[in-house]
């Protein structure tokens, strides 16, 4: 069984809007709905899981309804103080229904253009490991700074790579990954795969997508607006 966890429980504070990211509506459509009517219709996808503030659990059940994805959804988690605590409330909920051995693959309602293809590759390659992460190469030579005013070295570009998500993980072991960060090292982890790693878990990377960005600031909102724009 495969389980989609869709994050939508941000604020969304960097785009300096009322209405947090995920839930604005371009094209008649809100954000969050274009990630999770893909995740619907993947038949690879068995159970759709969401993070949200309880004041915008109602909205979405009406936008579920309207865009044909109830069938696979299974429920709400509450978001926790960080991103990571989110994900191990959504984590711990789908256990109530799936077993350990499932895969959970966890997506952010504020990436809305996953494709169908880079699901099938995370499920694809996730035969013989504990879990799969989409990643991109870095184009730009980086570096290193302790101060943040200065160079302190160079890194070597071909063994630096951006993680993206979806990332998928085994239900079992991610649950317990996260749990031993708890109660205070788990509100410093930024990333998914900051858990699994530190556990030891086996993660593969995959090639990411470069159109699977993260609506972050103003000017993101404004490429996802004119490739959405492009379509119709």
């Amino acid at each position: 069984m495969n389980i989609a966890l869709v994050l939508s429980g941000g604020t969304g504070s960097r785009l300096g809007s009322d209405i947090p990211k995920q839930y604005l509506i371009e094209k008649g459509i809100p954000v969050i709905s274009y990630c999770v009517e893909t995740l619907s219709r993947h038949g690879g996808i068995d159970a759709i899981q969401i993070v949200a503030e309880p004041a915008w659990q109602e909205t979405l059940v009406g936008w579920l309804a309207s865009a044909d994805t109830e069938r696979k959804f299974r429920g709400f988690s509450l978001p926790g103080q960080n991103r990571q605590l989110s994900i191990l409330h959504g984590v711990e909920d789908i256990l109530a229904y799936a077993s350990e051995t499932d895969f959970v693959l966890v997506h952010d309602a504020a990436r809305p253009l996953l494709s169908p293809k880079l699901i099938t590759d995370c499920l694809g390659a996730a035969a013989g490991h504990d879990g799969v992460i989409p990643v991109l190469p870095m184009k730009d030579t980086v570096y290193c700074s302790r101060d943040g005013r200065s160079v302190t070295s160079l890194l070597d570009r071909g063994t630096v790579f951006a993680g993206q998500a979806p990332e998928l993980f085994l239900l079992g072991k991610y649950r317990d990954a996260n749990r031993r960060l708890l109660p205070e090292e788990i509100l410093g982890v930024n990333g998914s795969t900051e858990p699994a790693v530190m556990a030891g878990m086996d993660i593969v990377m995959i090639p990411g997508d470069e159109r699977n960005f993260k609506i972050t600031t103003k000017e993101d909102l404004e490429r996802f607006r004119g490739i959405i724009g492009n379509k119709i």
